[in-house]
């Protein structure tokens, strides 16, 4: 994924409709909100089962898809407004968890690294 061609296209969508003026950081988290939201509810009540299985119908699999793309799209331009390097943020929070969570205890253990201990 090239998110600097992506944030490129979604600045030339925006500035050809003027929605510059609504694009704020507030009202871009509130969408992206929303959008997730929206992801959410496909998955809501769903069992666990269900949930690992929601793509094999193709109309769900497409509103997955379709979601899961405005998710991203509102992170995207929310960190082109924001002047946030994406690609540098998430390598840096990459290595934030592994020092938070290292293998040794961590492994097949969903606790919060506030509570992991040494055996």
């Amino acid at each position: 994924m090239d998110s600097k061609k992506i944030c490129e296209h979604l600045r030339s969508f925006a500035a050809a409709r003027d929605w510059d003026q609504f694009h704020t950081p507030k009202n871009l988290v509130m969408a992206l909100s929303g959008e997730v939201g929206e992801l959410t509810e496909i998955f809501q009540w769903l069992t666990p089962e269900q949930s690992a299985a929601v793509t094999a119908t193709p109309a769900v699999a497409e509103n997955v898809r379709d979601e899961l793309a405005d998710v991203m799209l509102y992170v995207l331009r929310l960190s082109d407004v924001l002047g946030v390097d994406l690609e540098a943020a998430i390598w840096a929070k990459l290595a934030k968890n592994a020092a938070k969570y290292p293998v040794d205890l961590a492994k097949g253990r969903a606790t919060k690294y506030t509570e992991l201990k040494e055996p």
